[in-house]
């Protein structure tokens, strides 16, 4: 068994517009721990694979230590844009490219934020070099403006209903073509998905929730981005989670998990505080919650299960994880 002492290790959350195809993502995330003649690549691992149907989205998450993480993410990424055509996408979550989001995060003190930066941006650099027509856009620690994801979405119009994506100047390649998109990279302290499901159809009543909770509403929660989105036959209250600087605020009952990169305290808003809040707004509507989703995993058990994964040699962990004691 490796020890996996001192090892740097870094998470991808690397985001693909496909779901409805499960065998192809999953060769999506075979290649970032195989190389393409099948031989396994050194100290990489695939935690996790989140497929959504309704959004049409996977999320894949790949830790390895900080050396070798850009060539993981890249391999997995060139197989993306081979395999996925945003021509023909159909989700109802918003996107932009067949890989739609590589966000790069430190798992412990040992990686520091321009560690981070610099795999993002050689990341970005890669993609563009490596698939004739991808191009990308930077956000985060890997932006010279710093500029969170939000707000880069924001600027190249993610949120959007209709974008001619021909158009928009991207930061890394040359002007985005229709059957890659556009891509996201970046690097940021940790960020959660916490999905909450309401018993309502009515999008009006989800989206008068996803207003009260968000970041930027005046009583909202820190660190908290909403969507809401049909879902199921549902309204899924659709949350990323940022982690925010500072100690945990203490006017919330629920504690808040914290961590540190650089020297920098960071905290996270927890799921139960968010499925709770929304859990109060909807009932004020007579409307109930159906349950609640955590994609991935909070920042503490990717560590943990990276360290687990890597010093047993497991390569494909999500696909071993049921059956492996914690």
């Amino acid at each position: 068994m490796a020890s996996t002492l001192g090892r740097r290790l870094v998470a991808c959350l690397l985001n693909v517009s496909e779901a409805r195809r499960k065998h192809l993502v999953e060769t999506v995330a075979s290649a970032a721990v195989y190389h393409s003649e099948g031989v396994r690549r050194d100290n990489t691992t695939v935690l996790n694979i989140f497929n959504d149907h309704d959004y049409n989205r996977s999320v894949i998450t790949i830790v390895a230590p900080l050396e070798n993480i850009s060539e993981a993410v890249l391999s997995a990424c060139e197989k993306a844009c081979l395999l996925f055509d945003m021509r023909q996408h159909v989700g109802v979550h918003p996107c932009m490219g067949a890989v739609d989001l590589v966000p790069f995060y430190p798992l412990g003190e040992e990686v520091g934020v321009q560690d981070c930066a610099e795999q993002a941006r050689a990341v970005a650099r890669g993609l563009t070099d490596r698939v004739p027509g991808a191009a990308a856009f930077l956000f985060g620690w890997a932006d010279p403006l710093q500029r969170g994801l939000a707000q880069r979405r924001k600027d190249m119009g993610w949120f959007k209903k209709s974008v001619d994506i021909e158009k928009i100047r991207a930061d890394v390649g040359p002007l985005p073509q229709r059957r890659f998109g556009l891509t996201g990279v970046g690097a940021s302290p940790y960020v959660m998905n916490c999905n909450v499901t309401i018993d309502t159809q009515d999008l009006v009543v989800g989206r008068e929730i996803a207003s009260a909770i968000r970041e930027s509403a005046p009583g909202g929660l820190p660190g908290v981005q909403v969507l809401a989105l049909p879902h199921e036959g549902a309204v899924e209250i659709a949350c990323n989670v940022e982690s925010v600087k500072g100690s945990p605020p203490s006017r919330w009952s629920d504690p808040w998990p914290s961590f540190s990169v650089d020297g920098q305290l960071y905290c996270h808003a927890p799921a139960s505080l968010i499925a709770g809040r929304v859990a109060e707004l909807a009932a004020r509507q007579d409307v109930s919650v159906k349950g609640t989703a955590l994609v991935g995993f909070t920042p503490r058990e990717c560590r943990t299960l990276a360290e687990l994964a890597l010093s047993q040699g497991i390569a494909e962990f999500w696909r071993e994880q049921r059956r492996i004691r914690m």
